[in-house]
């Protein structure tokens, strides 16, 4: 929750600086709500980018969101239409990431209790997101450059990343997604990544398939 805050003033003072007036950039966070994406797709609008490229690139960014899914399918694939358009919307990195760790510690919760959990995540992490890029879009300049905000992204990803190394196959895949983006980190548009991501989806589900093996 600490590193929300920088990082949805940060969304907020880049988008002013784009160029975006606060009813815009409040459409991003809100209809949007997701930080990884919202900071692509403003780069590319400033570098005058098409549209369709703006659209692809920030679909291909937030694609780990059907990562996401797919994991939570067991759990909550069994909730109402309603239940899954809501989950859908409010599902961000910190959100899954505490949610599929308490239903794998606890499995045997009912789908009711797993609803609740997942909603009493939520509560106090999206309206800190909207405020946050208020905050920021309304203050923009005054932030003094050695807050250095942009430190609130990659620390947010580390603290989520680094307790699921759990087996041999998560650190063969954080290994394998680490290497492959640093290799293709010369293609445009994210393409890298996309890469990296397949490569290591790949990874883990070989690596898991042989462990399995060795155990039977």
């Amino acid at each position: 929750m600490l590193v929300i805050v920088p990082f949805g003033l940060l969304f907020g003072v880049a988008g002013t600086e784009a160029g975006l007036n606060l009813s815009e950039v409040m459409g991003f966070s809100i209809l949007v709500i997701a930080g990884a994406s919202q900071f692509t797709a403003v780069q590319l609008m400033s570098d005058n980018a098409p549209v369709i490229l703006v659209l692809l690139t920030s679909l291909a960014v937030n694609l780990r969101m059907a990562m996401y899914s797919a994991s939570l399918a067991p759990h909550l694939g069994a909730a109402s239409r309603w239940h899954k358009t809501l989950i859908a919307y409010f599902m961000v990195d910190q959100a899954y990431v505490l949610s599929i760790q308490d239903y794998e510690a606890r499995p045997k919760q009912s789908l009711t209790q797993k609803l609740a959990y997942y909603a009493g995540v939520c509560t106090p992490l999206c309206p800190q997101w909207y405020v946050s890029t208020w905050v920021g879009a309304v203050i923009g300049q005054a932030i003094p450059p050695e807050f250095a905000l942009d430190f609130a992204a990659p620390i947010t990803f580390l603290a989520m990343l680094a307790p699921a190394m759990r087996t041999l196959a998560h650190v063969a895949a954080a290994a394998v997604s680490v290497i492959v983006a640093l290799v293709l980190a010369f293609l445009p548009s994210g393409l890298g990544l996309l890469i990296a991501a397949g490569a290591a989806m790949v990874t883990g589900a070989k690596v898991e398939v042989w462990m399995q093996r060795r155990r039977a």
